[in-house]
């Protein structure tokens, strides 16, 4: 079964500033059983898919390399995109999905989620909440459960906050839409007249991409550019180590460097990247960049046209915005963990980490969308999206829409490549328009091992 009058999908291509009369060229083939929930997270995944879809045959088109064509993205596709990290197989091994001090805890008058995936979050959860560290995880869930269990969830939320950790009290209800970030953000920078992108085989072919995300929803986007034919360039700290699996399932397409930019020569190579580069993206908190000299106003300053985009957590304003935050704090936050509960009242969660697939596509989508204005308005951009504002759109925005289809076979969906990590078993790309790319250009490089230059 196909379906072509989507209103998630008019919704997201109307918020990334798309012509409303483009969506009809959007079709979906539906698998069923996939992604199920009580929210609409089918209908939030396949929507994502299909504005970048919708974009980067926008963009092919504006190129002048071929007229918009028809988009038809499956259901099958997409659920198994969205859940690439459990698909990924490296060498056979399954890699760990959260850490064993990851988790929802009963506190004293409710439920706390923390994260503590990486080694720095984990040490400063249990600091703040006087937990000693003995190394042994299965012992110290037992005694982090007894600890959290004698405080109130906003309390060990503030106190793990100030230490540095990640922990925040699940809410009972959803967030109002009303206290939410916007879903997409787009502001154009005035500047020179259109930035012609020459016909291209590929929508973003021969675009520079300065990647400076991590974790799931920036090299999400940066993964898609990549497919989507652009030169991406991911740019880390070398104090500030990446799981080499995660790089393994996102690092598809992508180069990786590692650039000090307290350090005057690594500050001098970075520049000159920057200095020819098309697009940032950037993946940390409000602010965080603007000590280097990197916050968007300074950036759009510095390279007329440049197109920058911003992803974080929580938005742009209020109480949280400057806070660290993954895709699982967020839904323990907004209320989709409330609503995805169990029987017993133990919090739930989405069938995948929606969130920052989701805005991930979108991220991609809202670049390539800018990219294709520029064309003939000039200019550049400056674009912000947050996991809250996904949070708010599948919470308040979309109604559920499902499609019969076949049963999911996520094997249909699946590919095996050699690459510096071993033999990865993968998730294949889910956009699609006529002519796009089936497979990654590449297979993921080991991370920060590139050098610093454009191909």
């Amino acid at each position: 079964m196909t379906r072509t009058d989507d209103e998630a999908t008019a919704h997201a291509w109307a918020a990334l500033g798309g012509r409303a009369e483009l969506v009809e060229r959007v079709s979906y083939e539906g698998a069923s059983g996939v992604l199920p929930a009580r929210l609409p997270v089918r209908e939030l995944a396949r929507a994502s898919v299909g504005v970048c879809s919708l974009a980067a045959a926008e963009l092919l088109a504006r190129r002048g390399t071929r007229p918009l064509s028809a988009v038809r993205v499956h259901e099958g596709a997409v659920a198994t995109a969205f859940v690439s990290e459990r698909h990924l197989r490296v060498d056979g091994r399954a890699p760990a999905s959260f850490a064993p001090l990851s988790g929802f805890w009963r506190a004293a008058d409710g439920w706390v989620r923390t994260h503590a995936n990486y080694p720095h979050h984990r040490a400063r959860l249990l600091a703040a909440l006087g937990v000693p560290d003995t190394g042994d995880d299965r012992v110290l869930a037992g005694r982090l459960s007894d600890e959290l269990a004698t405080r109130p969830a906003r309390s060990v939320q503030e106190t793990v906050y100030a230490a540095g950790g990640l922990a925040v009290a699940v809410a009972p209800a959803p967030v109002p839409p009303d206290s939410a970030p916007p879903l997409v953000e787009t502001r154009q920078v005035e500047g020179d007249g259109p930035r012609t992108l020459p016909a291209a085989a590929l929508p973003a072919g021969g675009v520079r991409v300065l990647d400076l995300t991590r974790v799931i929803a920036g090299p999400v986007a940066t993964r898609t550019l990549a497919l989507l034919g652009a030169d991406v360039l991911r740019v880390d700290p070398p104090r500030l180590l990446e799981d080499g699996d995660a790089h393994a399932d996102t690092g598809f397409g992508k180069r990786s460097t590692l650039l000090d930019l307290s350090a005057p020569s690594d500050r001098s190579v970075f520049d000159a990247l920057l200095g020819s580069a098309d697009v940032v993206l950037t993946g940390y908190r409000p602010g965080a960049l603007d000590r280097y000299g990197l916050a968007p106003d300074a950036l759009s300053a510095g390279r007329p046209g440049l197109i920058v985009a911003q992803l974080c957590a929580w938005g742009w304003s209020g109480p949280w915005a400057s806070r660290r935050g993954f895709d699982s704090l967020v839904q323990a936050a907004s209320g989709i963990a409330a609503i995805e509960s169990a029987a017993d009242g133990m919090p739930g969660v989405l069938p995948a980490q929606a969130l920052d697939h989701a805005t991930g596509y979108l991220l991609a989508a809202a670049v390539l969308r800018a990219l294709a204005d520029r064309q003939t308005s000039g200019g550049g951009r400056q674009l912000r999206l947050s996991l809250a504002g996904t949070a708010s759109w599948l919470l308040h925005g979309i109604r559920p829409a499902p499609l019969a289809g076949d049963a999911h076979e996520p094997r249909s969906w699946l590919a095996r490549t050699a690459s510096p990590y071993g033999v990865l078993d993968h998730a294949l790309p889910p956009v699609r328009y006529d002519g796009s790319p089936r497979d990654w250009a590449r297979p993921p490089g080991k991370w920060g091992t590139d050098l610093p230059v454009w191909n």
